[in-house]
């Protein structure tokens, strides 16, 4: 028996022999444990930047005059190019004038009969001044003289006012152009009859170079643009503001200047009208065009600027970023990301100079876990998948 259970008992501590020699080279290639993960940083950095708004809006005629006859009459011609350049002055439709002339033929003789009849009383008022001192006449007969010389000078007066207003309707069979600029089509033909001061204009000019773009501003971002002009935040430019312009995706090379900003708030939309002027000498901005402007509205000095990629959002929409501490441990921290600058983030709440966050690694680390911070560029290749995955 005893024989017997040593037998057993050998193959038994033999399979334990096995399993440990065969463990121990597992043991030996895990190797060490992995250190802090490496994540690639950026220190904070204040310096002046000049900040802008992006704003939405639209073009508009700097002028625009509607073309209306100012007497009635046959349309004999249209004497211009629908679409094309006028200048102010040029003609543009021609009224028939025959009616016109012949009321200022009629004025004009109105006019002779009544200085003809003015030099025959002054005469007669002249003789009886003299013939009144010698008591020839009566002093009735001469005050009727002189009364007779005033009417006859004031049918003389409205003889020429007479003749004055049929010239100028005459010469308003002319229509002309108000204002130089593009003109439309026409709403009329020859033949056509039109009235003095129509509801319809004849045709529209408008003025297109320079151009105004109407550009929409919440009340919030003026007032808030207000307050830290006011506490020094931001120190705001004399005389107009520059003004840039994006137009379908391409940048305008023209600049503009603000003119002016409304102070009628929409109570609709909670906003107001601001109000920009661009020179268009090659007519590339029509009225109409839905345009970006960007509107430079001061210089702050002590501007924190954050890239993009390092600003993540909270599932309650607020704006953070990851903060490496002097223990080398990475926690999030909200932020105030007022607007975006480019490829940045102008933070104005949150983070100081000299604090360093997290650009490269995001997506290894949690709050309160020990890092290896390094450059963000070198740990961008150094680890080579971020930059791939950005592609």
């Amino acid at each position: 028996m005893p024989r017997a259970n040593t037998a057993l008992v050998t193959p038994a501590m033999a399979l334990a022999l096995f399993l440990v020699a065969c463990g121990e080279p597992a043991q030996q290639q895990a190797g060490p444990p992995p250190g802090p993960p490496e994540v690639g940083v950026a220190t904070v950095q204040a310096k002046p930047v000049q900040v802008s708004t992006e704003l939405p809006g639209r073009t508009s005629a700097f002028r625009v005059a509607e073309v209306r006859p100012q007497v009635g009459g046959i349309v004999q011609k249209r004497l211009f190019q629908e679409g094309a350049l006028v200048k102010e002055g040029d003609p543009l439709y021609q009224i028939d004038p025959a009616p016109y002339e012949a009321t200022l033929n009629s004025a004009k003789a109105q006019l002779a009969r009544a200085e003809a009849n003015l030099k025959s009383v002054r005469a007669k008022a002249d003789r009886y001044r003299d013939l009144v001192r010698n008591r020839t006449v009566s002093q009735q007969a001469f005050e009727d003289a002189v009364a007779a010389q005033g009417q006859g000078e004031a049918e003389v007066a409205a003889g020429r006012a007479a003749v004055e207003a049929a010239r100028i309707d005459l010469e308003r069979t002319r229509v002309t152009a108000p204002i130089g600029g593009r003109i439309g089509k026409s709403a009329v033909t020859e033949g056509a009859l039109v009235g003095a001061n129509q509801a319809t204009a004849l045709a529209t000019i408008q003025q297109l170079d320079p151009m105004y773009v109407d550009i929409t501003q919440s009340v919030s971002q003026l007032m808030r643009l207000r307050r830290d002009m006011a506490e020094g935040r931001i120190q705001g430019e004399g005389g107009k503001a520059r003004v840039t312009l994006d137009v379908e995706g391409t940048a305008y090379a023209q600049p503009g200047e603000l003119q002016f900003a409304d102070v009628t708030v929409d109570p609709g939309t909670n906003s107001v009208q601001l109000r920009a002027v661009f020179p268009n000498p090659t007519m590339e901005l029509l009225p109409g065009l839905f345009v970006r402007a960007k509107v430079e509205q001061g210089a702050r000095d002590d501007a924190i600027l954050v890239p993009q990629r390092a600003v993540s959002r909270t599932p309650n929409g607020a704006a953070q970023v990851w903060v490496v501490g002097e223990d080398g441990k990475v926690n999030p921290r909200p932020v105030n990301a007022a607007q975006a600058i480019g490829q940045d983030w102008l933070v104005t709440e949150g983070l100081k100079p000299g604090e360093r966050i997290v650009l490269e690694g995001l997506q290894k680390i949690r709050p309160g876990v020990q890092v290896t911070a390094v450059p963000a560029a070198t740990a961008q290749v150094a680890a080579g998948g971020p930059a791939q995955a950005a592609r």
